[in-house]
């Protein structure tokens, strides 16, 4: 898409998502993704009225949505495909659990329409504490980090052989309220873990390990992680959606008190926005919102960047693993 088209696009970005969603509701984009499909067949499927479906289509094809192929003059027997799966897409931005619904209910409104005045550090989000203070800020926030969890859940389910065979011991760095070691302590009996955060979350966690019988297999370490050693011993360290919230030194410094804490033979594994086009656009509101806080890094970087490190650390067999989010894993010689 160029410019022009893309910007234009953009300014009519609410029109598009009224159109996108009407198409989710009719079952447009289930019937694109088995396509191709005529608009004489989506018409008579939908009871909508050709002219106007034909409108509709071809919005979605200025979104890059479809693609559409004409063979004839009948208007009737055009031809549409989804360019890639729109049900998925469609039901991770617009369903009831979307990670954009959840974030559009962040103080966004502060800055919007005050960017050259918040870039020239005249204005700043006071509504947001990075890291969360209050229980209140702490409880939002780890429900906001837990509604974007389920594609990394399954990413470590793909990779659970690779790391996780035979490990008894698992520490996950900055592990939010434990909604990713639940959903892996349940397939992996011989499994303990311990998430490691901020002491405001202890609580949080707890309960959760209380309300799901895992009492004895989950526990907390409540510590600074830069002020403090991490504690050691652990089959697999896992830092997941961690180390772009800080500056390169200080994610360096992470993963070398990372190093430390894995027993000779352990993975360390890395878990992270790296940064492709697919991730900044997801990541698009957070790199908007995260502009009037200084206090929050949000960089996204390339997946080398980790792969160089871990490797300067001395690990072994450093590789990426890839799914829904890509991991990095390593073993300890």
């Amino acid at each position: 898409m160029t410019p022009r088209a893309l910007l234009s696009v953009l300014y009519n970005a609410s029109k598009g998502i009224d159109v996108v969603t009407a198409a989710h509701d009719l079952g447009i984009d289930a019937m694109l993704d088995a396509g191709p499909v005529s608009l004489r067949r989506i018409c008579e499927a939908t009871g909508t009225k050709p002219n106007r479906m034909y409108k509709l289509l071809d919005c979605l094809e200025s979104m890059g949505l479809v693609a559409r192929s004409q063979r004839s003059e009948e208007r009737l027997d055009a031809q549409y495909q989804s360019t890639a799966p729109l049900v998925p897409a469609f039901e991770a931005v617009l369903g009831p659990s979307s990670i954009e619904r959840d974030r559009d209910r962040y103080d966004w409104r502060s800055i919007h329409g005050r960017l050259p005045a918040v870039l020239r550090g005249e204005f700043a989000i006071e509504s947001f504490a990075w890291p969360p203070q209050t229980p209140e800020q702490v409880a939002g926030f780890e429900a906001s980090m837990a509604a974007g969890c389920t594609p990394i859940v399954e990413s470590f389910r793909r990779a659970r052989e690779k790391v996780f065979d035979g490990a008894a011991r698992w520490l996950d760095v900055g592990g939010g309220d434990g909604t990713l070691a639940l959903a892996l302590l349940s397939e992996l009996p011989q499994l303990s873990v311990d998430i490691l955060n901020l002491p405001q979350t202890r609580e949080l966690v707890l309960a959760r390990a209380r309300a799901a019988g895992v009492q004895t297999r989950m526990g907390f370490v409540g510590m600074d992680f830069f002020a403090d050693e991490l504690p050691s011993g652990y089959d697999v360290v896992s830092f997941v959606r961690v180390l772009h919230d800080w500056d390169e030194s200080r994610a360096r410094a992470l993963l070398t008190k990372g190093a430390r804490a894995v027993a000779p033979g352990g993975h360390i594994v890395v878990c992270e926005e790296f940064r492709t086009p697919e991730r900044l656009a997801v990541q698009f509101f957070w790199t908007y919102f995260l502009m009037g806080v200084d206090a929050c890094e949000s960089r996204l970087r390339e997946v080398e960047f980790y792969t160089r490190v871990l490797e300067e650390l001395g690990f072994e067999d450093v590789r990426v693993l890839h799914g829904p989010f890509d991991l990095v894993i390593a073993r300890k010689p």
